[in-house]
Order: C-alpha cells, then structure tokens, then sequence
C-alpha cells in the first residue's frame, strides 16, 4: 500500500533516502524483539536534519547531528494518524525491515543442526575448531545444505578407513558413485584428509603437517597412484633374492603388508640408492638388512619403516651431512622412533680429515639435528657437506659385522 501523502512529505523522497537507510539499519541490528533505544546520528544534511527535527517537534535550526528520540516520533506519528510507529512508517515508505537477528539466529540453528548430525568423532571434533568449521563454509559456499550432503559422504569415507590397498578411485565409486568424488580438490576428499591430518591412523607413526595428500591417504590404506616411487630395499626378510635390491611398491605393501619378521632386530636406513648399490656389490647376501628414503621419504618409503618400526626393528640411520640430509634424519628419527648411525658431530669431523677440499659447501638454511646438539654447530663452522657415498667404508663395516 503507498504511504501516506503526509508520510511522504515528512520522511519520504530521494534526498532522504541515506537517512531512512540508516534509520532502517538501526532497527535490523536491534535484538529480535527489543526495542530500540535513542541514539545519536551524526553527518547529517541540512535537509536530513529538518526531517528528523519535525518528526520530534523539534525548532529545525541545522546541526551536523541529532538525538533521535524513538519514543517521542512513535507517539508523534501515531497521533498525526500518519503510521503506528518510525519502523512501521520506514516500512511503509521502503518495504519490510529485515529481522538480521532473527535471521542470524535462524543461520547458526541451522549450522549446529548440521554439525550435530556428525557422528564421527574425528569428524566432530575437527569441526568444533574455528578452522575445521570455516573450512567447511567455504567448501559449502556458507551453505548449510551442502554443507550437511557433504558431510555425510565424509562421514560415508570414513567408515570405510582404514582400508587394505583400495584404490582411491575404487573407493570413491564405491561410496560416493563416483570414481572422481575423492579426487584433490574435491570438497569430500579436502574433508576426509583434513579428518587424516587432525586424527591420523594408529597403523603408522606420522607426522600429519608433512604429509602429502597421497601420504596422506597411504596412511589410512588408500592407493593413489600406488606404483610410484616404490621402496628401494636390501635383504629385508622374506621380500626379495638375497643379495640383490628390491622395490617394494606401496600397492605391496599395504595390500600384502609382509610379516617382518625383524623383532629386536638392527634394520639399517640410507639416504641414497647408490650407498645401498655399493653395498649390494660389496656385501651382497652378507649384507645387514638396508632400506633406502632415496631423499625425504615418500608414502612407500614412510610406509615400509613404519610397519618394520611396528614389527620391533631396532632402525638406524645415515644420510648426507647436509642441511637436507638433518631434515631427513630429524624426520626418520622423529617419526619411526630411528636411532643415528654413524651420524653425529664425531663422524663428520673424521670425514672431514679425509674429504677432498674444497669439497662441496654447505647452501641453504642451517638445521639442527635432533640426536646430536653439536652436530649442527660442527657443521657450520666447516661448511662442508659429506655425501654419504665418501663414507661409504665405515658404513660397509657396519653392515657386514650385523649381518648375521
């Protein structure tokens, strides 16, 4: 229904449209419900101030500001006959005032009834942290609809973790229907490793923040792209020919995991496939059981240690003396429980004595190591690294006393 012609002339028009606007906005932030109080509007035009002045009975002389008395225009517009109140008079001039308490409050009903359908406890408990949840929303689109179909295919994933070698596009069409829905970047397969991340699996001891996705998936069972970058391995028990080198994929593994049988047993770790050629040419059959990170380890590489770790293999470990080479000791130690092995400040200043100089220099940020405080500092005072392959005799002494 059009306002009143009187209404018009007080408050309506277009110079009064930023003032109605502002009066609007007042009563759609008021809790549901409340009343609105006086309040002060500042920056005001000679022609908003008048307004204002006459709804209050008020001498219209120009100030940049007003008190807006609510009570007294209510009764003011009520007894003119021209509107019941100054929210019902702004309605009448502009449409309905939107309720955004009412409606924020109808929001976030609407969100806790989303997240307390999750019945996965990992699940729920990513989501009570602000950014599990804001991840959720903006996956979603701020959509609670979505946001709750979503859900239940991740809760859908994860009854299903962890798996025994399932391919993830197996795994996905068999949950979801579809044999991309896990795919990265897909909103269910963000979900599911952000789960992996905040909870990982009891199966193996990892560190979430440094994994991969298809780490990520390797550790709840998951293959994806299971044939890459298998694990390079030396007389491990049961797994190859004696005396030659082997790859273990991640397929094998987690489809077929080994029985290990390495209890109480010293498993020796490199860094390069060239130290573990060099003792398979040397030692062959006689060699210790080697494995090889070929660099920071990979889901195979992680995978093999950690279910030789769980086994009761006493692991060791040697890589480069260089910044990358303590990164990945740091990490083989931290996360499968590995002990040094010919790599403390000691044996570099005895690889030094017999390293050519100059040598190769040390180039990138400084890394402390984990199992030997000096080391770092040894380090930096020479800044030389030592590949693993110069050390390679004491290494083979090694491996050929514990090859029993």
């Amino acid at each position: 229904m059009a306002a009143d012609e009187r209404l018009q002339r007080l408050l309506g028009g277009e110079p009064l449209v930023q003032l109605r606007l502002r009066l609007r906005q007042r009563f759609e932030r008021a809790a549901s419900g409340a009343e609105v109080q006086d309040f002060r509007l500042a920056r005001l035009s000679a022609a908003e101030h008048a307004a204002l002045a006459a709804l209050q009975g008020r001498p219209a002389r120009f100030a940049a500001s007003i008190e807006v008395d609510v009570t007294a225009i209510d009764a003011g517009l009520r007894q003119a006959g021209v509107a019941d109140s100054l929210r019902a008079a702004l309605e009448q001039l502009d449409g309905p005032i939107v309720d955004r308490a009412a409606e924020r409050e109808a929001v976030q009903t609407q969100w806790r009834e989303v997240l307390a359908g999750c019945d996965n406890p990992a699940l729920a408990s990513l989501l009570q942290t602000p950014a599990g949840i804001g991840l959720l929303k903006r996956l979603a689109g701020q959509s609670h609809t979505l946001a709750a179909r979503s859900l239940a295919g991740v809760e859908a994933v994860l009854k299903q973790l962890p798996a025994h070698g399932v391919t993830r596009a197996q795994l996905a069409a068999k949950v979801l229907g579809d044999a991309h829905a896990l795919d990265t970047g897909c909103t269910v397969a963000t979900l599911v490793l952000a789960v992996l991340r905040s909870a990982p699996t009891h199966e193996a001891s990892l560190d979430p923040e440094g994994l991969s996705p298809r780490d990520l998936w390797a550790s709840a069972g998951v293959l994806v792209n299971e044939l890459a970058r298998p694990a390079l391995v030396l007389n491990l028990p049961g797994v190859a020919a004696p005396g030659e080198p082997a790859y273990l994929s991640l397929r094998r593994l987690l489809r077929s995991p080994p029985q290990w049988p390495v209890q109480g047993r010293t498993v020796f770790v490199c860094e390069n496939p060239n130290l573990l050629a060099i003792a398979a040419d040397h030692l062959g059959a006689g060699c210790a059981p080697l494995v090889c990170t070929e660099g920071m380890p990979a889901a195979a590489q992680r995978t093999v240690l950690a279910q030789l770790a769980q086994a009761g293999a006493a692991l060791r470990y040697h890589g480069d003396f260089d910044w990358p080479g303590l990164r990945i000791g740091n990490h083989v130690m931290r996360e499968h429980g590995a002990g040094p092995w010919r790599f403390g400040a000691a044996d570099y200043q005895a690889a030094l004595g017999a390293a050519p100089s100059p040598g190769r220099l040390l180039q990138g940020a400084a890394v402390e190591a984990s199992w030997d405080e000096t080391l770092a500092a040894a380090m930096r005072v020479a800044l030389q690294a030592i590949d693993e392959e110069m050390v390679a005799d004491p290494l083979l002494q090694d491996l050929a006393m514990r090859s029993d």
